[in-house]
């Protein structure tokens, strides 16, 4: 049987099960069921170990079944070969920006209004770049590459979790030590 560390888990981001459902967004009855040991599909798997932000094998403190193991080694594979491939696509866009900026800002020389030029690629085309990247960009990148995350995500999911860390290194520091 594969042990579960999802109670754990759980318990340290100090939520209840209710709280893992929803963040999850699985239902009640299903965060139960894995807490009591029971299968589910990677996909659930996935879900809860996103919401409380670890890898999914994190979710178990040992799998006994070398299928299950296979395939949440897999999934970790897929999930990290999907990020690099959203990161390599972003990065694509950004450098795209930057290296038509460049030609925009020689050009800007040769103009008597360059200046107009420059200042409305560098701060409009950034504000129309990020509004690309919300609006078409990334949502076409969540349906291409479901595993992967963007990357305002990634840095939101970082630093809540240094946050956390933070705040357990407060209370911990803040208990006084047994003699």
């Amino acid at each position: 049987m594969n042990t579960t560390r999802i109670t754990a888990l759980r318990q340290a981001q100090g939520w209840t099960q209710e709280r893992l459902a929803n963040e999850s967004g699985v239902g009640l009855r299903t965060v139960q069921r894995l807490e009591a040991g029971q299968d589910a599909s990677l996909e659930t798997l996935s879900l809860v170990a996103d919401a409380l932000q670890v890898p999914v094998r994190d979710l178990f403190a040992e799998i006994d079944d070398e299928m299950l193991s296979s395939r949440v080694d897999s999934l970790q594979q897929r999930a990290d070969e999907q990020q690099a491939s959203r990161d390599r696509i972003a990065h694509a866009w950004t450098w795209l920006y930057v290296g038509v900026g460049i030609v925009c800002t020689l050009l800007s020389f040769t103009f008597s209004y360059g200046v107009v030029l420059f200042l409305s690629y560098w701060v409009g085309g950034y504000a129309i770049l990020t509004a690309l990247r919300r609006i078409v960009l990334e949502p076409r990148l969540d349906a291409r590459y479901p595993l992967s995350k963007e990357t305002r995500t990634r840095r939101a999911t970082r630093r809540a979790a240094a946050a956390a860390a933070r705040d357990d290194d407060g209370a911990l520091s803040a208990t006084p030590a047994e003699p």
